[in-house]
């Protein structure tokens, strides 16, 4: 009897039709995974083999719009989920009214798996823990429409104690890479730590989710520069990881990111489903997407009723030459333009979701692009050294550090924003800097955007930050911070931004979560944060073990309400 090793994973629900959805599932042989709804839906799928896992993504068809409908998966014939006796209330599909107008958005990043229940968390509640406990407790409570999960859902370089003990089992530590994963086997016990926590693995049955990698997916700093990644390729264990990482990222993260008819029309993916073993094929796929990153796009957009989301990789397609250094290299780049501009008028909102903060604090911004002017020879080759060596120890990398494509972009969101089908908001949501903030940028031209244009900075989900790091991100925010800053860019002859930003709200400091409503062209925002029962403001919902609540920092409105049936223009 086939058993679920992992999943199932509510990924991808249709906002066009309302009629479908794809189911993630990992089992433990091959077998034929199939989802049975109880409105009489279903689908089903043989399971594709990667290293002796064994995986199948469900399309489910049939689907009633504006109705929520529970599920069961079996494995050949075989009821496998729900787990019998798990206490948590069905899995659910709930699909949206067509034509829909609203959509709740949950986002945040960076994401440590939380330790065993009867183990002290050193860090305090994990948000997403608390966040599906809170739902399971009360299932009648409103949840996102969509979770996006900004980067760093795993972190290869940084394991638990009981995974290490677990590789320890497996080879020496006392050899590179020690207590990191070093192959696709190791990579999936990650995902086992953070997915089979039992709340979120509830959670992940029942909210469809969008993901996109950051560095600790892979490795600290990946691909910061020409010079670090040559380094990584010298070391002898680091072939295996890179190829490993991105296998597991596809098969994990990257194709539930993807709609039916995505997938259908996926070359790779029709390979690997199509051979007894498709470890080889997709090793292949790896090999050339890491000696060639523009023949990939790990990019993708959804669109959520009048809301689009442009889901942009800010990591693996980077250009690293420093004369010509880029964020997104010149096919993604026309990519990212292309379907921000398509059937401009058609979106009230436009949400671009890249790991890594577009507007950061003042002084980090011109410390970036002070860093990036050096690396590239602004002052010389000594200046040049000294700034590769500061670029690694203070991961000097954002948006800031790449000062073209940083323009790009800022371009980019003022023509999104302005004129004829400009949409109510643009949002730029964010992880990676341990903290949460909401920024909003002044063009230097003068010219004001029609759309409301904000940062919107998220994380951790469960993650720690120390307090040195916190006072200069503060610090970075400060009228001296800035003053310091602009000295740094002279320095550097770095030219200033195109853009003035102040912070209109935060800094927030914690394990924790923003939602976006938006309704119409109307939006408005939360953060909630993870904190233990009994200390903090109002509960927004109680942690299923009274451990642990969400509690609201912040709430706010972005735009002035007005007639939902007003579209851009």
């Amino acid at each position: 009897m086939a058993g679920l090793r992992l999943g199932p994973l509510l990924r991808y629900v249709d906002w066009e039709t309302g009629g479908s959805a794809t189911v993630w599932v990992e089992a433990d042989r091959a077998c034929t995974a199939e989802v049975r709804c109880a409105d009489g839906a279903r689908g089903s799928a043989p399971t594709f083999q990667i290293a002796g896992h064994h995986y199948a993504l469900v399309p489910v068809t049939g689907l009633t719009p504006g109705t929520t409908t529970a599920y069961e998966v079996l494995l050949d014939g075989d009821r496998v989920w729900p787990l019998v006796g798990s206490g948590f209330p069905p899995s659910t599909i709930t699909t949206p009214d067509v034509p829909s107008a609203a959509v709740t958005v949950s986002f945040g990043s960076c994401r440590w798996s939380s330790p065993p229940k009867n183990e002290h968390d050193p860090i305090g509640p994990d948000a997403l823990d608390t966040l599906a406990a809170g739902l399971a407790a009360d299932p009648a409570a409103a949840r996102p429409d969509v979770l996006l999960l900004l980067g760093d859902q795993v972190y290869a370089d940084a394991t638990s104690k009981a995974t290490q003990a677990w590789i320890a089992e497996r080879r020496d530590l006392r050899e590179p890479p020690g207590g990191e994963v070093a192959d696709y086997e190791e990579y999936t016990r990650l995902y086992d730590e953070s997915w089979l926590d039992p709340e979120v693995r509830w959670l992940l049955s029942t909210v469809p989710s969008c993901m996109i990698f950051d560095d600790h997916d892979l490795i600290d700093d990946w691909n910061t520069s020409a010079a670090w990644l040559a380094e990584q390729r010298a070391k002898p264990w680091w072939q295996e990881r890179i190829l490993s990482g991105l296998m597991s990222y596809w098969v994990y993260q990257h194709l539930g990111n993807l709609s039916p008819e995505a997938l259908e029309a996926d070359a790779l993916y029709t390979a690997v489903r199509a051979e007894p073993d498709g470890t080889e094929r997709l090793r292949g796929f790896a090999a050339q997407a890491d000696a060639d990153p523009a023949c990939v796009r790990w990019s993708y957009r959804r669109d959520f009723g009048r809301t689009r989301l442009l889901m942009v990789d800010t990591r693996a397609g980077r250009v690293l030459d420093e004369q010509r250094r880029a964020m997104l290299d010149e096919d993604e780049a026309h990519w990212l333009r292309d379907q921000a501009l398509e059937g401009k008028g058609s979106y009230d909102h436009l949400l671009i979701g890249t790991s890594l903060p577009w507007l950061l604090p003042p002084l980090i911004h011109d410390a970036e692009s002070w860093n990036a002017a050096l690396c590239r020879g602004e002052r010389g080759a000594r200046w040049a050294r000294f700034g590769e060596d500061l670029r690694r120890r203070a991961d000097l990398e954002h948006w800031a550090a790449f000062p073209d494509s940083f323009e790009k972009l800022t371009r980019l969101i003022a023509e999104v924003a302005s004129g004829e089908g400009a949409p109510a908001t643009v949002c730029v949501l964010s992880g990676d800097v341990h903290h949460a903030y909401v920024a909003e940028p002044e063009w230097r031209s003068g010219a004001a955007t029609d759309a409301r244009v904000l940062q919107l900075t998220c994380s951790p989900v469960h993650n720690a930050i120390h307090r040195s790091i916190q006072f200069g991100f503060r610090f970075g925010w400060s009228r001296t911070g800035r003053r310091l800053g602009h000295a740094l860019a002279r320095h550097g002859r770095a030219g200033r931004p195109s853009v003035h930003w102040d912070r209109t709200g935060g800094p927030w400091f914690g394990n924790q979560l923003m939602t976006l409503t938006l309704r119409g062209r109307s939006a408005s925002l939360r953060l909630d944060q993870a904190q233990a029962t009994g200390s903090g403001r109002s509960a927004v919902a109680a942690g299923r073990s009274g451990g642990a609540k969400l509690v609201t920092a912040d709430e706010r409105e972005l735009t002035a309400s007005r007639d939902p049936s007003h579209s851009g223009g």
